[in-house]
């Protein structure tokens, strides 16, 4: 399959992952129209996983969400988002977390890349940030479109404007803000 041109694939994305519990519904529900989702959930066993999947699948084509899948492919995913993923159908993704990442992203035929940790996060506390200078030289001279994720919302986004990023994924923006004691 041909690769999509990359003014039709997602701006926005939303990670899975076992931690979200319940609130991964609320996540789902808050993506606008047209966003992606890359469904990882690596420590869920893999019957329940692929329910899981089969479950989210539904909502994403109902809510016309772009789907990759980590790990193994599953039937009626929009493609594979892994470090090591070869592209079997779809949009193949690749996680990048320096300048060699990129470059081997790029010579492994990535439609798209997810480079982080861009600002602090809770998946990865204690990580060293990129940052937007650092970001910004890692891809210097690379063509294919970047996704900033890592302690991303919106306003971080905004703030990383000058990079011409494609977009922008997280897991804890899309997630239900706690309620305050003051709201109880």
């Amino acid at each position: 399959m041909r690769a999509r041109h990359p003014r039709s694939m997602p701006r926005l994305w939303l990670m899975t992952d076992e931690r979200m519990g319940e609130g991964l519904w609320d996540a789902l529900a808050r993506l606008p129209r047209g966003a992606g989702v890359v469904f990882r959930h690596y420590a869920t066993p893999p019957a329940e996983r692929r329910a899981l999947f089969e479950r989210i699948r539904r909502i994403a084509r109902r809510r016309r969400l772009t789907l990759l899948v980590t790990g193994d492919a599953l039937p009626g995913a929009d493609g594979i988002h892994g470090r090591t993923a070869r592209r079997s159908h779809g949009l193949l993704s690749r996680p990048v977390h320096s300048r060699i990442e990129a470059i081997a992203a790029a010579r492994a035929g990535a439609d798209l890349i997810f480079v982080s940790p861009v600002f602090p996060t809770r998946s990865h506390p204690g990580a060293r940030t990129l940052g937007p200078v650092r970001l910004g030289l890692m891809l210097r001279g690379i063509e294919i479109p970047a996704v900033a994720l890592g302690g991303m919302d919106a306003r971080g986004f905004r703030r990383l404007g000058s990079l011409r990023l494609h977009g922008w994924a997280a897991i804890d923006a899309w997630m239900p803000k706690p309620k305050s004691s003051e709201e109880e």
